[in-house]
């Protein structure tokens, strides 16, 4: 290669995608996605995420310094995760590839070639491996997958803020779902499969169901059911004590939180799904707290996760083998108006990126009714 060649491109890189518009295919792009919690992101690591599809290294230096870039050296394609953080004089701190030792610095310069030899004139720095914008926030490390396959221009706004996200979390547990994001979206947002996949003797039945109605409006890239008092059959609101009221967000590209107040205490309950590949998606469950109830109740609440998380997955499971069909679905009003407000987001945040406008969210105020 001569110093006037370009510089090399993977020909793994991903291609520039079309907006995404059909249900279950597709990815939102030019967002931030959840990774990892800050503290699970030590100085010196190094970690391999799968996003969209792609291999993700995700590190942070001596110094501090979060940073993200695709975990494939461009010479022989071994990971960059297998690799070290090192500090060479003159250098600053770089990953340096297991393989032949080629550094990269947190913005995907090649800093260095060690097998180069003094006279054998060659510009390291002319190879880049792709670098992602990576921002810290509430104790939570989020990516920004733009749709420039090269993964060029800055974000161009910021990662969501959580009401209640304060101190360290208390409570984490994933796992990971083999379902496209879309489905598992929905799926979470879904009122009223509850009695029929999630019955415990501490939530609810199928005995226990009655109508419900909920207000929605308009939020920042989604929806919320706005603040109210938890239904009666839910019976797990009751150890909050006093006169619980919580208010239930959805956000894109898939964060969906419930803030509950209790006075002047309050517990934040946020999930995070982060696409891995077409049909795998991540499910994180973090749990904030300054309630004093919440550390006694705390084991039993991390049975309840655990239980509907698999819960949750083994319907996935159960789905997929109708899916494999590709059979029409149906969308009901009102039970499945969340879903139908999750397809037209995606829709209009799609569009609104290829013709380079600001995003006009299609949800208007409502209230929805249903029985569950």
């Amino acid at each position: 290669m001569t110093l006037a060649d370009p510089a090399p491109v993977s020909p793994n890189a991903p291609e520039a995608k079309a907006p995404p518009t059909a249900f279950g295919k597709g990815f939102v792009l030019d967002t931030w996605y959840f990774v990892a919690l800050s503290r699970d992101v030590k100085p010196e690591s190094l970690k391999r995420y799968e996003l969209l599809g792609e291999p993700v290294l995700v590190g942070r230096t001596r110094a501090g310094q979060v940073f993200a870039m695709r975990d494939i050296c461009p010479h022989r394609a071994a990971p960059l995760s297998a690799g070290r953080v090192v500090n060479k004089p003159g250098e600053g701190e770089t990953v340096e590839c297991p393989y032949h030792g080629w550094r990269f610095r947190p913005d995907g310069v090649c800093a260095s070639i060690p097998s180069l030899v003094e006279d054998q004139a060659f510009e390291a720095s002319r190879i880049k491996v792709r670098a992602y914008p990576v921002r810290e926030s509430q104790g939570l490390v989020f990516v920004w997958i733009s749709s420039d396959p090269r993964g060029g221009g800055e974000p161009d706004h910021e990662p969501p803020q959580f009401p209640g996200a304060v101190g360290e979390a208390k409570l984490v547990e994933w796992m990971d779902f083999d379902s496209h994001i879309d489905h598992a979206v929905v799926g979470l947002m879904d009122p009223a499969h509850g009695p029929y996949v999630h019955q415990q003797w501490w939530w609810r039945s199928e005995h226990s169901m009655h109508e419900k109605a909920k207000a929605f409006e308009p939020r920042e890239l989604g929806f919320s059911m706005v603040r109210h008092a938890p239904s009666s059959n839910s019976r797990a609101y009751k150890i909050l004590g006093g006169a619980p009221a919580t208010e239930i967000t959805f956000r894109l590209p898939g964060y969906r939180w419930e803030h509950i107040q209790v006075g002047p205490k309050q517990v934040l309950a946020l999930t995070c799904l982060t696409p891995v590949t077409e049909t795998k998606t991540r499910i994180t469950q973090i749990f904030w707290s300054d309630h004093w109830v919440f550390d006694l109740a705390k084991p039993f609440l991390r049975m309840g996760v655990v239980a509907f998380l698999k819960q949750d997955g083994g319907m996935v499971n159960l789905q997929n083998e109708g899916l494999r069909y590709d059979p029409a679905l149906i969308w009901i009003d009102d039970a499945d108006k969340q879903a139908k407000w999750y397809q037209q987001l995606k829709r209009e945040w799609g569009k609104s990126r290829t013709e380079g406008r600001p995003f006009e969210n299609p949800v208007k105020p409502a209230t929805l009714r249903w029985k569950s």
